[in-house]
């Protein structure tokens, strides 16, 4: 069967491309609040979920002992386009556990911010393992190795002890036993597991409420979210629509994965959600879980219209004359 169209391009008042996919979003006893699509499907969330894998080491008490800011925790997180301050946050954390460039394994990548990878060019520059867009949260695991007394080398394997306690956690958020499903290799070298739409959206339903977990545990969830809230830049940079729709309604808690991945939760309302195109486009998941958190009955009144502001796109060509736009389904909005 195939999945529900979520989101058209339309050209000339027709849809000239359509962008199919499913979204939950749950209840804190995995009841669907709204839902879309084949949700029991697994699919690899990814960078989705980069709080989850952050909230073991903050639980422990390593980022409490390395003295990490908001602003470190925010970026532990993030997804960012290895602008200056993202670059100088990431290195400040790597200072405070006593860690260099070199102890990275994520892998070298130019800024995903173009005009700073134009700047860092005409400068004559090349990037380091510090402009890779999970920097942050490499170097959280870089910490939590550090406080846990083991090696660091091979963190990003599945054996080690980081990533051992990161499957705990996303088992006990998500309710799955990730040992009977897919194990993946993430692009920046850590493990992703393939989770059903349904278990993610519960595991930041748990994630916002602090259900099923230890004194511990919620609150660095909720530091997590706090962090992030307070600092939206750093989990995605300029232009980029985590940063954007946060800074436009403060209480959502959202965050991109790769193929068209969104995760995240209201914790007011005590709601989680998890959202994936089929095609992996970044652009028709944004439109598309936009329109589905405009349409839950949990925000105030500016709240409602400044995301009404995201629910659509206009397209352009290279004259800058509107060609389009990008826009939810009939299937959607209904």
């Amino acid at each position: 069967m195939s999945s529900p169209i979520l989101v058209e391009a339309v050209r000339g008042g027709i849809a000239e491309s359509v962008h199919r996919g499913a979204f939950i979003v749950s209840d804190v006893h995995g009841s669907a609040v709204a839902c879309l699509g084949d949700v029991e499907h697994p699919v690899f969330p990814r960078s989705a979920i980069k709080a989850f894998q952050a909230l073991p080491m903050i639980a422990s008490g390593a980022a409490e002992a390395f003295g990490f800011s908001d602003e470190e925790i925010a970026l532990c997180c993030a997804s960012h386009g290895g602008e200056g301050r993202h670059v100088e946050v990431a290195a400040s954390m790597l200072a405070k556990i006593g860690d260099d460039e070199e102890a990275y394994e994520c892998g070298v990548h130019w800024p995903m911010y173009q005009r700073r990878t134009n700047e860092m060019i005409a400068a004559g520059e090349k990037p380091g393992q510090i402009h890779n867009n999970c920097s942050g949260k490499h170097a959280g695991m870089l910490a939590f190795s550090r406080h846990l007394g083991v090696a660091s080398a091979g963190y990003v394997t599945p054996e080690h002890e980081v990533q051992r306690a990161v499957a705990r956690t996303i088992e006990q958020l998500c309710d799955v036993d990730l040992s009977k499903t897919a194990l993946g290799i993430d692009g920046c070298s850590v493990p992703t597991w393939a989770i059903p739409l349904r278990n993610v959206a519960l595991g930041f339903t748990r994630f916002a409420t602090g259900d099923q977990l230890d004194n511990e545990q919620r609150a660095a969830a909720r530091k997590i979210i706090t962090s992030v809230r307070a600092h939206p830049f750093m989990v995605a940079g300029t232009g980029r629509f985590c940063t954007d729709i946060m800074n436009a309604v403060p209480r959502l808690f959202v965050k991109t994965g790769a193929e068209g991945v969104y995760c995240g939760c209201i914790e007011h309302a005590g709601l989680g959600f998890a959202l994936k195109c089929d095609d992996g486009a970044t652009r028709a998941s944004e439109i598309a879980v936009a329109n589905v958190l405009s349409r839950l009955d949990v925000w105030n009144e500016d709240e409602q219209t400044k995301l009404q502001a995201f629910t659509t796109k206009q397209l352009f060509n290279r004259r800058k004359i509107v060609t389009g736009k990008l826009q939810a389904s009939a299937a959607l909005t209904s």
